[in-house]
């Protein structure tokens, strides 16, 4: 990798430093979300109940991917920051008053209009659950019920975009952690409350429909908490809330005009994934096996894709008012690489272990061995595009900062009409199920991300085409020395008897050391990055 210059030095390793905090803080946030469903998962099992409450919290759930880490974080930090860069600081939090006021109006009216067609919704969104008596009816309360989940988070993504804009990224990021906590207290809490008889089996319950009420009302309340955690720090940079709405507003136009393209680009896997569960929704599991092994998909594309992206916002921003390009394609690239050596082996890894890994997580209370062959199986083809994922999301803000948010748009929406047509293919003509629909999701991927990048290239400087397939051609390599190492050794432990949440450790361990060893041997800078990013985070490690 060409070293940066003198200037951009010094924001690259800013860069790097914000995406560590707020790596630490992702993970988490993804770690607590997977406990969540898991315990959601050993409550009702993989089938009709949790199906349900899958299909009624996808559209609040895919709403937020699209404003939380997508639309209206990515337009408002880039507004909000040229604001507080060419402006200062009172217009600002001007801005910020004028579209928090603005937001509470339109995403109340939608959260209104939403409840009251929610059968409709749930018609088209999940036609296949007719097949199954009262599962139909029972998604459509719990939408009612889950759709004002929506206005708190999208508030909560507007206070983080602008606590990122000021370089405060731990808090927001932690936000999601407090929401996946009061989900989890909260949500179980109330599903006792809702079922009582159930806490005189408390050790083995058996929970009902009623017990998923009280479980939608927990995520409800999570999704206040995480609106709430942000404010004090919001406070203290000198926020103050005052109403100002003012629809006519030229600074709201600016705005839309970059947000409501990329509501559909930023999109554009929760869309495929709510086409994957309207076909899934004829297979009576299948929206459960898919939402499991995606949550796991989850970990990585939050802690390497969301993390970068969300630190390098701000600094290609900041660099495209400036008009200092060569710093912009520097952090474009370092953030690109960077990403795609973190993924890789996290690749290679849910793949060979997937069953093992789904095993250990989710095979508890009535969540059976054959769900996790399912869902493992859910889990692989889904890998094949994790590279992908995590590159998307440092990609799409880059277009953002350049004030080109219809390049993303154009490519999302190509995505969305291929993943419908090969969706209609595998359940019409080839028949793969659920696999086959994971499966096109991460082809969808990879092919909007090679789109983007080429888009990329043709306007910065982020490396040439020969050291971009070199680079790509070690990772692999290196991702395959870390796959293989991992299988041999979890085979050869289960070939000894050992269970499998005993193999699971040395198996990651083995693909982890094989994985850095091999890219230090092919010459992978990177290496030496990312285990510096990791040493600095250890709790026994030597603070400068």
């Amino acid at each position: 990798m060409s070293p940066p210059n003198a200037a951009a030095a010094p924001r690259l390793a800013s860069t790097r430093r914000a995406a560590g905090v707020v790596g630490i803080a992702v993970i988490a946030s993804r770690l607590f979300g997977l406990l969540r469903e898991v315990v959601f998962a050993a409550m009702f099992g993989a089938g009709e109940l949790l199906d349900v409450y899958i299909a009624a919290f996808r559209i609040p759930n895919l709403l937020r991917d699209m404003f939380a880490e997508g639309a209206l974080s990515i337009a408002f930090t880039t507004l909000f920051t040229q604001t507080w860069e060419k402006e200062g600081e009172a217009p600002a939090w001007a801005l910020a008053n004028l579209i928090l006021s603005t937001m509470i109006v339109v995403m109340g009216a939608i959260c209104v209009a939403a409840i009251a067609f929610a059968p409709a919704i749930v018609e088209v969104t999940n036609f296949g659950f007719h097949s199954v008596p009262g599962k139909f009816t029972l998604a459509v309360h719990l939408t009612r019920i889950l759709f004002p989940f929506i206005l708190f988070v999208s508030l909560a993504a507007a206070v983080m975009g602008m606590l990122n804009a000021r370089f405060v990224f731990a808090i927001p990021a932690s936000a999601s952690t407090v929401f996946n906590i009061v989900s989890v207290v909260g949500g179980v809490g109330l599903a006792f409350i809702f079922q009582p008889e159930a806490l005189a089996h408390w050790r083995h319950p058996d929970f009902d429909q009623r017990a998923l009420y009280g479980v939608s009302l927990g995520v409800l309340l999570g999704g206040l908490s995480q609106l709430c955690m942000q404010l004090p720090s919001l406070w203290r940079l000198g926020f103050r809330f005052r109403w100002r709405l003012a629809f006519g507003d030229p600074r709201l136009a600016e705005l839309w005009r970059l947000m409501w393209p990329s509501l559909v680009a930023s999109a554009t896997v929760q869309v495929n994934v709510l086409v994957n569960g309207m076909f899934a929704s004829e297979i009576n599991g299948g929206q459960s096996w898919l939402y499991c092994a995606f949550r796991l998909m989850q970990l990585p594309i939050g802690l390497f894709g969301v993390s970068l992206a969300t630190a390098t916002l701000p600094a290609v921003a900041r660099a495209a008012t400036r008009g200092d390009f060569a710093a912009f394609g520097h952090t474009a690239k370092d953030s690109l690489r960077l990403a795609a050596f973190l993924t890789l082996p996290a690749a290679a890894g849910l793949a060979v272990l997937a069953r093992p890994i789904i095993g250990v997580i989710y095979e508890h209370g009535r969540f059976s061995p054959h769900d996790t062959i399912e869902t493992a199986s859910a889990l692989q083809a889904y890998s094949v595009g994790l590279a992908g994922y995590a590159a998307i999301t440092v990609l799409r803000p880059c277009f953002y900062a350049l004030s080109l948010p219809r390049i993303p748009l154009r490519v999302s929406l190509i995505g969305i009409g291929l993943n419908l047509v090969l969706n209609f293919l595998n359940m019409q003509v080839f028949h793969f199920g659920h696999v086959g629909l994971a499966l096109i999701t991460s082809i969808v991927a990879t092919v909007n991300m090679a789109q983007l990048f080429a888009a990329l290239r043709g306007r910065i400087d982020v490396g040439s085409g020969a050291s971009w397939a070199g680079f790509l051609a070690r990772g692999l390599i290196a991702a395959g020395v870390c796959g293989a190492l991992a299988y041999a050794v979890d085979h050869h432990l289960a070939s000894l008897g050992l269970h499998r949440m005993t193999r699971l450790g040395p198996a990651v361990v083995a693909g982890a050391i094989g994985y850095f060893t091999a890219a230090r041997v092919l010459g992978l800078s990177e290496s030496a990055e990312a285990w510096a990013l990791i040493r600095r985070r250890l709790p026994f490690a030597k603070r400068a």
